[in-house]
Parts: structure tokens; sequence; C-alpha cells
């Protein structure tokens, strides 16, 4: 379907790397395959740069997703094009509550990172516009609440447990601050939909070289592998029939997976391969000694403690040992390593703790990561 018969559907705050590589991609790709996901109007809350260099080009950019796949090296190109336009806050926030209003629109997207979950005293109802997200949210959800339109969906994607209702305490929080009235609150509360999620993929930016480098300076690359974890119903949420999206009733088993698996992996590489010198993931995982250590630390013990209790763990560590083969990314271990012995406990004491009370003995490698 043509872009231009397109309704603009999502209202999204943050123009990132990670966005553009994940939700916003997967915009593109479902309206190409005919299951019309609509379009985004992203919304730049930080200076201007990013909006001007995504409207001069038409929003319209390549994502190199590199990494393996099944064994095998993915190297391709995809074109999003699902962004309509790009409004800078602090000079179009007008055309940004005008959007929020939109009887077409139907979804908000939001990843503003963690630190962007919180309040400032300052915001005021009639700043123009406030400066932390939750009130900017409000404001939008006031401006369409007032125009007598439908509810609508938030969708968060910040990297934090339950991350649909801390989002939807805080704007409650900010409600209570405006004094807004009841009526309103009551629609914030029980009508508008804040959707728990989870989300992953790596998204490294722009690539050092690629041949779409000169043509496209707004080019990104990001792993092969997405996911998005959607927690409700699939009739009430966007992007249903992409393959990386999955619709659960409770995803708390995919972020117990990925914190187990995933994260913990991580951790136990910093470990046991930042001692014998190796710096990056993609290194510790060609080293034949890691490689039989950490296959035997998934297969062995973490894969086990997680069957029957969260979808397919040994099929995501597979995955997971293929992320890490991606000689495309540079990540090194020292970034892994900050707050490492918190990181520990997080993620691999519980799957120690669970080993030992389901197979009554002591599993040999996760023992020998805490003593």
């Amino acid at each position: 379907m043509s872009a231009t018969r397109l309704k603009e559907t999502f209202l999204q705050f943050g123009t990132g790397n990670f966005l553009r590589a994940f939700a916003d991609l997967f915009a593109a790709q479902e309206n190409r395959a005919g299951r019309t996901a609509g379009l985004v109007v992203a919304v730049q809350s930080t200076g201007a740069e990013r909006a001007r260099e995504l409207n001069e080009r038409g929003c319209r950019y390549h994502v190199a997703v590199r990494g393996f796949s099944d064994g095998k090296v993915v190297d391709e190109v995809e074109v999003s094009d699902s962004i309509s336009r790009v409004l800078v806050a602090a000079t179009e926030w007008h055309e940004v509550l005008k959007v929020a209003s939109s009887p077409d629109l139907r979804w908000i997207l939001s990843n503003v990172t963690e630190a962007g979950l919180a309040l400032e005293e300052k915001d005021a109802l009639s700043d123009c516009p406030p400066a932390s997200f939750p009130a900017k949210l409000l404001q939008c959800l006031r401006a369409r609440y007032d125009g007598g339109k439908d509810p609508i969906t938030i969708l968060p994607c910040e990297l934090v447990p339950e991350n649909g209702s801390a989002v939807q305490k805080l704007v409650l929080k900010q409600a209570a601050r405006w004094n807004c009235d009841a009526a309103f609150v009551a629609w914030l509360s029980e009508q508008c939909r804040w959707v728990n999620t989870l989300v992953d993929r790596i998204v490294p930016g722009k690539p050092l070289s690629h041949p779409l480098l000169a043509e496209d300076p707004l080019l990104i690359s990001a792993e092969h592998f997405a996911f998005w974890a959607l927690e409700g119903k699939a009739t009430e949420l966007p992007l249903n029939g992409h393959p990386s999206v999955v619709v659960a009733d409770d995803i708390t088993g995919y972020q117990i997976r990925k914190v187990r698996i995933l994260n913990g992996a991580h951790s136990a590489l910093v470990a046991k391969a930042v001692p014998m010198g190796i710096t990056t993931v993609c290194e510790a995982v060609e080293h034949p000694e890691v490689h039989a250590w950490l296959q035997r630390l998934l297969f062995e013990e973490i894969v086990p403690v997680l069957e029957g209790r969260v979808e397919d763990p040994e099929l995501f560590a597979r995955q997971t040992l293929d992320r890490f083969a991606n000689p495309f990314l540079d990540h090194k271990l020292s970034d892994i390593a900050k707050g490492h012995e918190g990181k520990m406990e997080l993620r691999l004491r519980p799957t120690l703790n669970d080993f030992r009370e389901r197979f009554g003995r002591e599993p040999e490698i996760l023992t020998s990561l805490f003593r």
C-alpha cells in the first residue's frame, strides 16, 4: 500500500536508533506485507538535529540487519519508511497535541530510557511543552480526552519491569499534582490501555563501514534477532502479525527467560573470560574452552531449570549463542562488567537456587561462579 494512503496511527516519543530499527521498521515491514500498520509521527524532545535530518530525507532510511541465524551469517538491508514526519517538541508542541487528538491515532510509543521515567517538580499544566516525558504524555492524553476521542493504548519500550504499569503510575501522579478532574483521571485509569512490554534487539547505530553509507547518512545497523512481547489481547495491539512480535496474557515468562539466559550468560562470561584476557563477547564464544564451558552452563544448568516454566528455553539459548557470535558487533565485556556483583545476584543466583531445589544437587558451574 502506498505510504500516502496510510493513516498516522502511532505517536512516538523518541527518535533514537533503537525504535527506528525496531518498532518503526516492524511497521514498515507490516505495511509492505499488506497488514496495514499505519504511519508513525515521531517527536524529538531534546534538540532538533535528528528531526531535521529525517524530515529532509522524507523520513526514509535503511537498516543493515547483520548477524547469525542458525549458524549462518546474515547481512541484509531493509528499507524503513513508516515515519511520516518528525516534530520538535520545543517548537511544534501544538502540532504534537493535534496529532494526539487525531481520530486516526491508535497507539503511543515511547523509548525515553529509564532516566526519562521521572517527574519534574517544575512542570506546570500551562507549559508548552513540559519538561518530563510523563507530563508531556499527560498533556497529550488530556488533549485527546478534551477532543472527545477514543481512549488509546500506550506502549512503553523502556527496559524496566512492568513498564506499562510504571508509566501509568507516573502519569497518574502527575495528574494528581495538576489537580486533574476525577472524570479525566478515571478515563486514564480505566479506559486507556497501559501495556507491559519486553523489547529485545541490539542496535549499535551507524556502522563504521557499509556500501550504503555514502548515499544514506541515516543508515543504522541492527542485529538479526528481534523480539517484542506485548501483554494483552492481540486484537487490541499493533503489529501482532509480525514474526518478531508475540502477544500474551502474561509476559513474565519472557522476561525471566531473557534475564536468566541472555543476561545471565553475559555476566557468566565476564567471570570466566575477563581473567583470561578476553575483551569481547564474540571473542569469548570463539575461544574453544570458553565456548564449551558456556554451552555446559546454558544447556546443563540454566535451561533445565527453566523447562516447563518459560517458552522454549533451549531454542532461546541457541539463539543467544548465535547473537554472541555476531561478527558485526563489538560488545565489550568491560561494559557488561559494570555493576557485576549486583548483576550476578539478579541474573544467576536465582537459577543456582532453583537448580538446587529442583534437582537436589549442586550445579558445578553455577556453584563455582559464587565461590
